[in-house]
């Protein structure tokens, strides 16, 4: 085979027939049940706004958002919880919520904190590498996940595998998810979702019915009722209304029986731990239907199992499961209520929007959050064998040193009782602090008598309390606008609309969760509700379609709708910025009133470039303004060749590698989801090239094989059936030089599609 120094010119033409931009879709395509009215309109709703980049939502051509769920909260309104991706790729920290009613208004959004994604989406490191660099993070492995391509989104949004290693540290179980660099091989980010009660963990990880109350005798808090599973003639700890609860020994099966008895009230018995284990979570669970309207541990109806008999002196949870250990004397298991409460309140903060997120400050308020499901569950129950408090595992007595936290005066124990610039940088149990502190004052308050303990401000202020019930409405449905990015100032803020939409008609809730922020020093933040009322007359912005795609001198529209979300309507402004070269837009009219309409017709003339633009729609209100994105795609409807030409010169072995990147447009994806690419390649020997059709996930679909016979042109046309493919975005036709003497040299066109 003769292979020569040479000059090379490739020219491409492509055709695609490629969708611009994703529709939102559901969670799932399995049909379910139609939705009640209100829960359908707010699904609309939130749909529509994520696809048309409102707000917080905003995005990149290349990007689209998911639903991932939809929670009821109060008030009357739904939260939509929605996953980001990028060229079909998961978007790691790039989550979202849509706060919408049941009249099908869109109430807020909030997005998890991201720079402008522009990464490449072909990985240099191979995925076996991706593999053993996270195996490499854990001192004893048990298993290793399947990488998978994602982008970690964040200050400097990076092309990465994400690769789960279950095992051990050298000191705790851990469900690690490390994220390794896929052209570098580092590791750029590492998230545990193991959860620990205390911060001195030792743990060790292990690898037909009838609905029945039994009878549980157990340490805490005496005889209760806990409800139990027969079958046959055996009764097992399995509770059979709330699936997913159950309670065994740590490593072995569901404890089981000849009778529905359980327990001898031993604090070293483990199965009297699982009485206590059952009892509390059953009972939580009633608090967060009764008090919160949550449907269970993950909202949808699931909880999740329990192991006593952990050889340490402490509790975790994992992601899926609870594990309790016992006291250092070892005379007590660790399964109060208030610790129960805590790890299974950890899934409740797993399974809420933003999931369990990363870093020292959302692991504070993951940990605080723990806490306080804790304090509700024991107010739950008022039993009064554990009454109800704010003091974090005082039965337990984990150390022989009393609680673990208290929650009305962090600093009893060394925590932070206010927030400050080091929280961030503070250990999670530790920095629960602040949040615990903000949950005891919008409950109780800073003086609140009757015997239960005062509460020292940061800033020196009195608090006036709501009550436990009222500050857990308050905490939770501020959870439910969480994203994986959550901090102290955006839980200030959510708390504050969660007040007004909870309490509307009273001042008293919001103005008791502001001086509780302002007690523990978390400032205010812009954008939150200046006042009870909610910070004035707004509305909301939808468009109709949320993308169009014209020929070069056509037009497309869309309808801008208002609707009034609060006060009385108020005169709005539209205009439109990010349009490409030669196109303009037009309103009619500019000017409307909240809750009107304007149709928004743009125009682009017969120079303007291919290719998909994110339109930025204004809407300028007298007391405030909201964003919208309009998908614009300008292309060839007809998927005619588009022609792309450049030059790549590979040198004689031992060259470097050369790699060209050019952008081709592609037009709408037709019905038979079919794309063609069509190839033209002058070559000296082209024998040695190789060229792939490369999806935006990653799957590299062969076009030509090397051969042992060449021509000096290459014709070649490919059809491929794109709607197999995940998502829509950047194709890459990929040509490589495979030959002895110049192995490796590589060029590829992108084909934004």
């Amino acid at each position: 085979m003769t292979h020569r120094g040479f000059t090379t010119g490739l020219a491409a033409a492509a055709g695609l027939a490629m969708t611009l931009a994703l529709p939102v879709t559901p969670a799932s395509a399995t049909p379910a049940a139609q939705p009640a009215a209100p829960e359908a309109a707010a699904t609309r709703a939130a749909d529509q706004a994520a696809a048309s980049g409102l707000d917080a939502l905003r995005r990149g051509p290349a990007e689209a958002f998911r639903r991932v769920g939809l929670t009821a909260g109060g008030g009357g309104l739904f939260y939509g919880a929605y996953q980001r991706t990028y060229q079909g790729l998961r978007v790691v920290g790039g989550d979202a919520v849509v706060v919408a009613d049941g009249a099908g208004r869109v109430r807020g959004t909030s997005a998890a904190e991201t720079a402008p994604i522009t990464v490449g989406t072909q990985a240099p490191l191979d995925a076996a590498k991706a593999a053993a660099t996270a195996r490499a993070q854990l001192a004893t492995v048990d298993s290793v996940s399947t990488p998978e391509k994602v982008v970690l989104a964040g200050a400097n949004p990076r092309l990465a595998y994400e690769v789960v290693v279950a095992g051990h540290t050298a000191t705790a179980p851990s469900l690690r998810h490390v994220f390794v660099d896929a052209a570098t091989g580092a590791v750029l980010d590492q998230r545990d979702d193991v959860k620990t009660f205390s911060s001195g963990a030792r743990a060790q990880a292990q690898p037909g019915t009838a609905n029945l109350a039994g009878t549980g005798n157990s340490y805490y808090v005496g005889n209760v009722a806990i409800d139990t599973t027969q079958s046959g003639s055996t009764y097992t700890m399995r509770d059979p209304g709330r699936p997913g609860i159950s309670c065994g020994r740590e490593g072995g099966s569901v404890y089981s029986g000849p009778d529905d008895n359980w327990g001898n009230g031993s604090g070293t018995d483990l199965e009297t731990g699982c009485v206590d284990v059952l009892y509390s979570v059953q009972t939580e669970w009633k608090m967060l239907a009764d008090w919160l309207g949550r449907n269970g541990i993950n909202g949808s109806g699931t909880g999740y199992p329990a192991s006593v008999g952990l050889n340490d002196v402490n509790a975790y949870w994992n992601g899926s499961s609870t594990h309790f250990g016992h006291s250092q004397d070892n005379q007590r298991q660790a399964t109060s209520m208030d610790v129960v409460g805590h790890e299974f309140g950890h899934g409740v903060f797993q399974f809420t929007p933003g999931g369990a997120g990363s870093g020292n400050e959302n692991g504070g308020l993951n940990e605080s959050t723990g806490d306080i499901f804790g304090a509700l569950t024991e107010a739950y129950a008022n039993n009064a064998e554990d009454r109800p408090d704010y003091e974090v595992g005082e039965g337990v007595n984990l150390v022989g040193q009393g609680p673990i936290r208290y929650m009305y005066q962090p600093s009893k124990v060394g925590d932070p009782n206010c927030y400050s610039s080091s929280i961030p940088s503070t250990e999670v149990h530790a920095a629960a602090g602040p949040q615990n502190h903000w949950f005891y004052l919008l409950a109780e308050g800073s003086n609140p008598g009757g015997g239960k303990p005062s509460s020292p401000t940061c800033n020196s202020s009195s608090v006036t309390g709501v009550g436990i019930q009222k500050a857990g409405k308050i905490f939770y449905n501020g959870l439910l606008k969480k994203t994986s990015s959550w901090n102290h100032k955006a839980a200030r803020k959510a708390t504050l609309e969660a007040a007004i939409a909870l309490f509307p008609g009273s001042c008293t809730e919001y103005a008791a969760t502001k001086a509780a922020w302002d007690a523990v020093s978390v400032p205010a933040v812009s954008g939150e509700p200046s006042s009870c009322s909610g910070g004035g007359p707004d509305f909301s912005v939808a468009l109709n379609p949320a993308s169009g795609t014209v020929q070069p001198g056509g037009s497309a529209t869309t309808t801008i709708s208002t609707s009034i979300t609060s006060g009385s309507a108020q005169s709005i402004t539209l205009s439109a910025s990010g349009l490409p070269a030669g196109a303009t837009a037009t309103f009619s009219p500019a000017t409307i009133s909240s809750g009107g309409s304007s149709t928004l017709t743009i125009a682009t003339s017969a120079s303007t470039p291919n290719g998909t633009s994110q339109v930025t729609l204004t809407a300028d209100g007298a007391s405030t303004d909201h964003t919208a994105q309009f998908a614009l795609t300008v292309g060839s409807s007809s998927c005619a060749a588009v022609t792309n030409s450049a030059r790549l010169d590979i040198p004689d072995y031992p060259g470097a590698a050369v790699s060209s990147t050019n952008t081709v447009a592609g037009c709408a994806r037709n019905a038979s989801g079919t794309t063609k690419v069509e190839v033209h390649i002058t070559h000296t020997y082209s024998g040695d090239l190789v060229l792939d059709l490369v999806a935006p996930d990653g799957t590299a679909y062969r076009m030509k094989n090397s051969s042992s016979t060449s021509t000096p042109d290459i014709n070649t046309t490919y059809t491929v059936n794109a709607s197999s493919e995940a998502a829509n975005g950047a194709w890459k036709l990929q040509i490589k030089d495979v030959g002895p003497a110049d192995t490796g040299y590589l060029s590829s066109w992108t084909l934004t599609v």
